[in-house]
């Protein structure tokens, strides 16, 4: 039976066998026809075979880390988009609920609540702190931290998180790695006392807090002045498990550091830049994903090109995927 015979359609993301059996041979061969190929045209649909550089009749195996880099963030870019679509559809409803008299009992009670407002959000975080007794988790991106907004927050949420470390709870938190050095995040650790810990990452969720898995909070809009309070049992877990998953793959920042090392001149700032850049992301969406100014990203992208020697933005491109620094992961 043929390859031709036998390959179905899938999704994008979705390898199949017949691919993935071409693929290795690719790469154990450094390339193949372009005639082998044309029966299992996923394999130049999903990006995993590329035109020769030399050989128009060939095709070349894309590096798997690379490979595999670019399809992961894309199942993570889907999932962001259906999540805000929820959040949008939630939203939507909300009002009609409370207007549809056979809905009441679940209008006094709902799994999805809009809240609206700095201060009401704040109270509706609050209190449902208060009743926490085992475990709050959150994520707190790189947004307002150097402005009034983020200094006034803290203060109102000091008091609340020490009252909850003294009922003998804990907090666990996710930062972005820009965050680590932060005056005000550093103060906030210095001032804690319990059982608080603290880890980051090049790239979080947007705001998320959970609180003793019962409830959520979530943002509703890009400003912050809408959140989501959440308490649907599943939708609550699926946020804690995801959470759980980013905190295993996370850097130690308190109370213990672990300092990430450089390799080869790249630091792993350089790294994380560096998978944007062959996703070819601009300067400014790669300074907004990693939490930095637009300035700070254009110095770390010159370094990268220096230590690389790459004369120009595509040149760099290509010499990021020849170097083999995505291969070790950020």
């Amino acid at each position: 039976m043929s390859t031709a015979a036998v390959h179905r359609e899938h999704g994008p993301q979705d390898p199949c066998p017949e691919g993935i059996e071409l693929y290795a041979r690719a790469l154990r061969e450094g390339g193949i026809d372009r005639r082998d190929a044309s029966p299992v045209p996923c394999l130049v649909d999903t990006g995993l075979l590329r035109p020769g550089t030399r050989d128009a009749a060939r095709l070349e195996p894309v590096p798997p880390a690379l490979a595999l880099h670019r399809m992961l963030r894309a199942t993570t870019d889907r999932a962001a988009h259906e999540r805000r679509r929820e959040e949008r559809l939630a939203e939507a409803f909300a009002p009609l609920q409370r207007i549809d008299g056979r809905g009441a009992a679940v209008a006094e009670n709902p799994a999805i609540r809009v809240v609206s407002g700095t201060g009401p959000i704040n109270e509706a975080i609050t209190e449902a702190m208060a009743g926490v007794a085992h475990e709050l988790l959150c994520v707190q991106p790189n947004v307002h931290y150097n402005d009034s907004r983020g200094a006034a927050a803290q203060v109102v949420a000091m008091g609340r998180d020490q009252a909850l470390l003294d009922r003998g709870a804990r907090i666990r938190t996710l930062y972005q790695h820009t965050q680590r050095h932060m005056p005000l995040v550093l103060a906030r650790y210095e001032q804690l006392r319990g059982d608080a810990e603290a880890r980051s990452l090049d790239e979080v969720t947007d705001r998320l807090i959970v609180a003793d898995r019962t409830v959520a909070f979530i943002p509703a809009d890009e400003d912050g002045a809408v959140a989501l309070e959440v308490r649907h049992p599943a939708l609550v877990e699926f946020l804690a498990t995801t959470f759980y998953r980013l905190w295993w793959q996370a850097t130690p920042m308190y109370p213990q550091t672990v300092h990430r090392p450089s390799l080869n001149g790249i630091t792993p700032r350089q790294r994380a830049i560096a998978g944007l850049l062959v996703e070819g992301h601009t300067d400014a969406a790669i300074a907004d994903r990693l939490g930095m100014n637009i300035r700070t990203a254009r110095v770390h992208i010159a370094k990268l090109a220096t230590t690389l020697g790459s004369e120009s933005r595509a040149q760099l491109g290509y010499l990021i995927g020849r170097s083999g620094i995505l291969d070790r992961g950020a």
